[in-house]
């Protein structure tokens, strides 16, 4: 969230952000709102004081014997308390719907963010790889699935209803073997590996910025009055949540999760194959650092590089683009988003993702730290997916298909797959490396 002393004076800033965001936000109701429960602040205190100075009062004439005295201001005691129980109940009832708007104000947007309406607007920064040419009739990731063995998208149907899917094998191997490269580079450059629960609080999907406006994204459990987390950046920012931090040196946290979202919105959008699935798995990175914008922005940097790495590891072409206005979330402050090339999609496809989210999530988490004055200052806070995973693999199989079906493997994944150098269709037998 943002200081609503800071909204306060630049309401017409945040006035522009809500409207290239696409927020339903009355910026005018919330100042209303603000002011509102702010009055009744200021009249609750005083007759708050004003009863502490009766009650003082009745204690001191009761003392000296003076009990008309004293019972006459009980009974004005009475009346104030009286007054100031009523002036509770519309306090909190104004700080619900002052609270109810605050919380759907969106973060600003870094000044070179591009403005745009949706992910048509984001603008290219660069392209690394090149998009293969084949001399053949490629086939798309689900042909080569089923090709191999890899794939069974009809019993994960029976099973789990659309958008659920099997992976058999050494599908199943590199669906781990790219999520194991991945963490192997995070912990290369000194992340902590957490496991987190799956399972979250609604107040760890609020402090960290996905609900209101990310609610119908998430399955809920009513038995335990928790959801489903659609990515381990909730748990690892929740880790820290209303603590105070060491953050002269970043604090560089992973984890490899299962995901769940619902995808609502979606019905009839990427219905064929991994793109657009329920349950997938994610290498998360998370930073929280000081907030220092030029360091926030070096990290930002540094976790968008760990990704791009992954992807030249795996020998994929991507673009990285600039995320614009109409296709952040509520809580962005500044993005990109890589996109691995598809050659059944004819295009490039989302496969990671980098935000710098400045103090946003931390002040929604209270997660802070002491400068170098001793002064308590809310922390910035960044996050990239490493590698989705079984979205990473429509790329890794298309990309690398051979005219004879075999999809051969990058010398990178080779480890994980038990020396396999190429995926052959079941007829003949798998070369290993010697």
């Amino acid at each position: 969230m943002l200081d609503m002393k800071w909204v306060r004076e630049h309401a017409e800033e945040v006035r522009v952000t809500v409207g290239h965001k696409g927020i339903h936000l009355s910026v005018d109701e919330l100042l209303a709102r603000d002011e509102e429960r702010r009055r009744l602040k200021r009249d609750t205190d005083m007759l708050r004081e004003r009863r502490n100075r009766l009650s003082s009062e009745v204690g001191r004439l009761m003392q000296e014997q003076r009990r008309e005295e004293a019972e006459a201001i009980r009974a004005e005691t009475k009346t104030v308390n009286a007054k100031l129980a009523e002036l509770e109940t519309e306090l909190r009832a104004a700080e619900e719907r002052f609270g109810a708007l605050y919380e759907l104000v969106p973060n600003v947007v870094s000044p070179d963010t591009p403005i745009g309406r949706s992910d048509e607007d984001n603008v290219e920064l660069k392209r690394v790889g090149e998009v293969p040419v084949f001399p053949f009739e490629p086939k798309d990731h689900i042909e080569l699935g089923e090709l191999h063995g890899l794939i069974d998208v009809p019993r994960g149907v029976k099973t789990g209803g659309s958008r659920h899917y099997y992976l058999r094998g050494a599908g199943a191997q590199l669906h781990r073997a790219v999520q194991q490269l991945a963490l192997d580079l995070l912990l290369e450059r000194d992340f902590l590996l957490l496991e987190v629960p799956l399972m979250v609080k609604e107040e760890a999907m609020n402090h960290t910025g996905y609900f209101p406006l990310g609610r119908d994204q998430a399955y809920k459990l009513d038995e335990v009055d928790g959801y489903l987390a659609g990515t381990s950046e909730v748990p690892l920012i929740m880790y820290y949540a209303g603590e105070v931090v060491e953050a002269e040196t970043p604090i560089r946290l992973a984890a490899a999760s299962m995901c769940f979202r619902s995808e609502v919105g979606s019905a009839g959008r990427d219905v064929r194959g991994l793109y657009r699935v329920h349950q997938f798995a994610k290498v998360e990175q998370v930073v929280i650092c000081k907030s220092d914008p030029a360091v926030s922005e070096a990290i930002l940097q540094e976790i968008t590089a760990n990704a791009e790495l992954l992807l030249q590891k795996l020998e994929l072409p991507y673009r990285q683009m600039a995320v614009c206005t109409g296709d952040m979330s509520q809580k962005t402050y500044k993005q990109y988003d890589l996109e691995t090339w598809m050659p059944s999609r004819g295009a490039y496809g989302e496969t990671h993702s980098s935000s710098n989210l400045r103090d946003f999530q931390a002040r929604r988490a209270n997660i802070r730290y002491r400068d170098e004055e001793g002064a308590l200052r809310y922390c910035h806070t960044l996050n990239n997916t490493a590698v989705a995973s079984p979205r990473i693999l429509i790329p890794l199989l298309e990309n690398h298909q051979q005219e004879d079906g075999s999809v051969y493997i990058p010398a990178a994944l080779r480890p994980y797959m038990n020396g396999l150098t190429e995926l052959r269709p079941p007829c003949g037998p798998q070369e290993e490396e010697a």
